[in-house]
């Protein structure tokens, strides 16, 4: 178990990044990460990550479940369970400058990506290239929010549905990534958590989780994808500067 500071931090953490994650549908998971990342292993965090943000995004994918484009999620699926079978094959864990730094230049490749790479969930083949591309972010970085929201960004879906079907989509994501540091890499890398603390997280992810449903009505579609775009961005510059600052230490 964590020291009582660590362990208040988590705790802190796990509730503001749910109730954060459950308005936009995204950002509270990397700033989660950022802070597992600073406390713990990058195997330890990945898992930890994983149950805490499992709790929050299948709690979320719960209460918005008649929203949710189950087409879109069964090509997902396919694609995040082929990336799966590549990582386990080479059995890759990225150091913790390099996760930080895959973390925090995920947004910015949504952005520069040219305009005759437009891409939507709906259109066909997109969602199984999506569960390649955000799964093994997922693997690498520990979140895939970023480049999952520009695949969803263009699309004719409402607030409610790109939350709910981003929330089934990232559930899998975390299942996948427990899966993966927990029991499929080498012994040497794999990560445990203490079960006292993972039930704490999960408790308090379903807690911001709820307490966000109010909020997430209140906002318009305009101002929803607006408040999502600056807080991923405003997150990617600090990581992207905290990693190099690990490099160059």
């Amino acid at each position: 178990m964590p020291t009582l500071s660590v362990l208040a931090t988590l705790a802190v953490a796990a509730l503001v990044t749910s109730f954060i994650s459950g308005i936009l549908g995204m950002a509270g998971g990397m700033i989660l990460m950022g802070v597992l990342l600073a406390l713990l292993t990058v195997p330890q965090a990945m898992v930890l990550h994983g149950v805490t943000q499992l709790a929050a995004n299948g709690w979320r994918a719960v209460l918005w479940r008649r929203e949710i484009d189950w087409r879109v999620f069964r090509g997902n699926a396919w694609g995040a369970f082929a990336a799966l079978a590549a990582f386990a094959l080479v059995q890759l864990v990225a150091s913790k400058p390099v996760a930080l730094l895959v973390l925090g230049i995920t947004p910015f490749i949504g952005l520069a990506l040219p305009e005759k790479l437009v891409l939507d969930v709906k259109k066909r083949g997109h969602p199984f290239l999506c569960g390649v591309v955000c799964t093994g972010l997922q693997l690498i970085a520990g979140v895939s929010g970023p480049i999952l929201d520009v695949f969803f960004v263009r699309s004719k879906m409402d607030r409610r549905a790109v939350v709910a079907t981003k929330a089934s989509i990232q559930s899998l994501g975390h299942v996948i990534k427990i899966a993966y540091f927990g029991g499929l890499v080498a012994a040497a890398q794999r990560g445990t958590v203490d079960l006292r603390l993972a039930l704490l997280m999960v408790a308090l992810a379903i807690a911001g989780t709820t307490l966000s449903r109010r909020v997430l009505e209140r906002l318009t579609d305009a101002s929803f994808r607006q408040w999502t775009r600056w807080a991923v961005m405003t997150m990617g510059i600090a990581y992207l500067a905290t990693g190099a600052w690990m490099l160059a230490r």
